[in-house]
């Protein structure tokens, strides 16, 4: 399993950095795939954020960006995770900007 750490200072960057991410365990173009997201809560409060890419041949990766940890975890298309990222500086969770920007291409 492949860990990391990286400083990330928006959201942009995070749906960026998660898509490079999933598409390169699966040899993907990024831009021929398409990420979605979904907010995680806890007791009605954001603990984290859901990615999922999907890519040709039925393929989807997700990830999971756990807030409280600032980590993010990577799973290929089996759900094994094969990868795993500290955040040194993560971007503020805000649930208006996900709810906004819920897909990215």
């Amino acid at each position: 399993m492949v860990e990391r750490q990286k400083r990330i200072h928006n959201l942009e960057d995070l749906r960026r950095y998660i898509t490079e991410t999933l598409s390169h365990f699966e040899l993907l173009r990024p831009d021929s795939s398409h990420l979605t997201l979904r907010l995680l809560t806890r007791s009605g409060q954001p603990c984290g954020v859901y990615f999922c890419l999907q890519g040709p041949r039925a393929v989807r990766l997700t990830a999971i960006w756990e807030t409280d940890a600032d980590t993010i975890l990577f799973y290929d298309s089996r759900g094994k995770r094969v990868g795993k990222t500290r955040l040194i500086e993560a971007p503020k969770l805000e649930a208006q900007a996900l709810a906004c920007g819920s897909t990215a291409a």
